[in-house]
């Protein structure tokens, strides 16, 4: 989740769900388009979004990894998945 103010509560933090968002227009004040038609008018300038949703997504990313390298670490087997959509070769259970 990424925090936000609306620019009617600008004091008062939301917290949006980046995969939720369809746009982001600065229309002058940032309007923030929501894939279910919901919106919202918030202070944040549209980079500033972007850049919210860039730390958010990487932090993903980014504890995913450490759960890997925890997970070698303990002598686990990582499965490796295959991003093409091609199916694991048999026997590689």
């Amino acid at each position: 989740m990424i925090a936000l103010h609306r620019l009617t509560h600008p004091n008062q933090t939301f917290l949006l769900n980046p995969d939720l968002i369809q746009t982001v227009e600065a229309t002058p004040d940032t309007v923030v388009s929501l894939t279910n038609s919901s919106k919202f008018i918030v202070i944040e300038k549209p980079a500033e979004i972007v850049d919210l949703i860039r730390a958010w997504r990487g932090s993903i990313v980014g504890r995913a990894l450490e759960d890997t390298v925890a997970a070698a670490d303990e002598g686990e087997l990582a499965k490796v998945v295959h991003l093409a959509g091609s199916r694991p070769e048999p026997g590689d259970d």
